[in-house]
């Protein structure tokens, strides 16, 4: 990308990249199980603003886009979020944490970044790897006992039996009709006791993994029920068990890109074909979208919009199911568009809305107005890392491949001068990516010969591209990708799962991941949502782009988007045929 920054002209004059300084109103509720915490505590940090909560939990605080919000409550996790131009209402469901002071000086002094932990793995034995991130033994505020794989005697009917002389106070009952054992962390009376979870490279089951082989363990742990209960939820109150396998722990990160294993090749994960189809869940739509398909007539439909348009004028969310509706359904576009014209209002000065209205034409194939409307939200956010992305795209989709290059470029010229943020690798990764992919394919149409001979590719990367990108930054998912062999793997994006993940998102100004999919074995995967909330009441859009053949001469893509709003079920998304073997970069 270097080489790329001293080759293409960069000609976006006159952008200005500083942050909106002014402050605003922010409201919401702070919840424990559903039951209002009066006196929790929202601070702006590096400020002495301090508001507590009323007795129904709700709070008033004023803050600028920028800013980070603290969230604490005694015996409670703190929470951190940045605020954004466009945050007004944050929701929040707080979660237990012990021995929180420790741990605040502990991430203030010693505690390294997950990049930090998984590159020292291999080498530091009081590492383990959880489906919440590594932990280190040395440095976490509880007591884990840890012990290595070879340290496991072998020759026991499975890996438990040897778990007893290495975890003192273990118990195992064993059934006569040959089902897996039931373990417990302490030898206390069965009658009030609860067995423990395990947590296998990322994996968390109920049922004990038996068909882990004591030779594949690598590190095996165990974290005592209180921790447990406050990182699993309710279903480790007796504890957790973690078993990294040799496989599964393997990381690829020598230069800090690489993937990690695909979890999916782990037995016990068979996907159960839970997830809802598109017929169930469009029982549970919006009842206006519901009785607009009830409509016998496109006239009759277009009577029952101008009743609506009253009631629900005033949300965008409505007025983009009106236009998708109108569209697709009585494929009278000229309606369609007039309903966006009409209510155009609703999206101006709103990147979010926006966004939700660029997704939505790009799925239909209008890449011109999605282009104009990327526009408008680069003049929104030029301090935002996806706004780069987005528009040199959307050049590249209208077919100024040398516009979209200096975009690209851009980006990283302000990266380097300190005008930008990134924070982690994640996303510089994805955007020289996408360098890299126009360049192969369009070099010519953009470098001189010379200059395209001397520029070194680093795409090594063949097979299918998924990239995910969400409306609103504070959206929480779970992606499920149901491999050709009915295994399945997740993706949780929250703040429970990864909270400095979604932090780092925000002050760098992303919403957006991609997924590898390589093709080492040919098959047909499942792609699920499962919408957690957005801490409002809304919905959010979620796009993805899939890029087949990427990085060949057939390369092409196409978008699918996805209304998230139905709350914590498991939905069918699409499916994308090609390989087997997928991995979060």
């Amino acid at each position: 990308m270097k080489k790329l920054l001293t080759i293409l002209v960069l000609v976006l004059a006159g952008i200005s990249v500083s942050a909106q300084e002014t402050s605003k109103i922010i409201k919401g509720k702070i919840l424990y199980l559903e039951t209002p915490l009066a006196n929790a505590e929202v601070t702006v940090s590096g400020s002495d603003k301090i508001i507590k909560t009323t007795t129904d939990g709700s709070y008033e605080i004023s803050a600028k886009p920028g800013d980070i919000l603290i969230f604490s409550y005694p015996s409670m996790r703190n929470m951190e979020i940045v605020v954004e131009d466009v945050t007004k209402i944050l929701n929040l469901e707080m979660t237990p944490e012990v021995n929180q002071l420790d741990e605040v000086v502990v991430e203030k002094t010693v505690l390294k970044t997950q990049q930090e932990l998984q590159a020292e793995y291999t080498t530091n034995k009081n590492l383990i790897n959880t489906t919440f991130g590594i932990i280190d033994k040395e440095t976490a505020s509880y007591a884990i006992r840890l012990v290595e794989g070879k340290d496991i005697p072998l020759g026991g009917i499975d890996f438990v039996s040897g778990l007893k002389f290495r975890f003192p106070g273990l118990r195992v009952v064993r059934s006569a009709d040959g089902s897996p054992p039931v373990v417990f962390a302490r030898n206390v009376s069965l009658s009030n006791a609860k067995p423990v979870i395990y947590d296998v490279d990322g994996l968390v089951m109920e049922d004990t993994p038996t068909f882990v082989q004591v030779e594949n363990i690598e590190r095996i742990a165990l974290i005592p029920s209180v921790i447990g209960s406050n990182r699993y939820g309710s279903i480790a109150a007796g504890g957790v068990i973690i078993i990294n396998t040799k496989v599964g722990s393997y990381f690829t990160d020598p230069d800090g890109d690489g993937l990690p294993f695909d979890q999916a090749k782990l037995r016990n994960n068979n996907f159960e074909n839970d997830a809802l189809g598109a017929a169930e869940t469009a029982r549970d739509a919006a009842g206006y979208l519901n009785a607009l398909r009830a409509s016998t007539s496109e006239n009759e439909a277009q009577d029952l919009y101008e009743k609506q348009i009253g009631v629900y004028g005033n949300s965008f969310f409505y007025v983009l199911d009106a236009y998708d509706y109108f569209a697709s359904t009585w494929k009278n576009q000229e309606f369609a568009d007039q309903i966006v014209k009409d209510n155009f209002n609703l999206f101006t000065e709103n990147p979010l809305a926006l966004k939700s209205l660029a997704f939505l034409y790009q799925t239909q194939g209008q890449i011109e107005k999605a282009h104009d409307i990327y526009k408008e939200v680069f003049m929104l956010r030029p301090n935002y890392a996806q706004s780069y992305m987005d528009l040199a795209n959307s050049y590249r989709e209208v077919g100024n491949y040398q516009r979209a290059a200096s975009i690209y470029a851009r980006y990283g010229y302000l990266l380097e001068q300190g005008f930008l943020r990134a924070e982690g690798k994640m996303f510089t990764n994805m955007i020289d990516r996408e360098l890299n992919n126009l360049v192969s394919l369009k070099g010519k149409k953009i470098l001189s010969r010379k200059e395209l001979k001397n520029f070194i590719l680093d795409e090594e990367f063949s097979g299918t591209r998924l990239v995910f990108e969400w409306s609103d930054s504070e959206a929480e998912f779970e992606l499920q990708f149901v491999n050709p062999e009915n295994k399945y793997y997740k993706s949780e994006h929250s703040l429970v799962a990864d909270a400095e993940r979604i932090k780092n998102e925000k002050l760098s100004g992303y919403s957006s991941e991609e997924y590898l999919i390589d093709d080492s074995i040919r098959g047909t995967w499942m792609v699920n949502v499962k919408y957690l909330g957005n801490k409002s009441l809304t919905p959010t859009y979620i796009k993805a782009t899939i890029y087949h053949n990427y990085g060949s001469a057939s390369q092409r893509k196409e978008t699918k988007l996805f209304k998230m709003s139905l709350r914590n079920v498991n939905q069918q998304w699409f499916k994308v045929s090609n390989a087997s073997s997928i991995a979060s970069n």
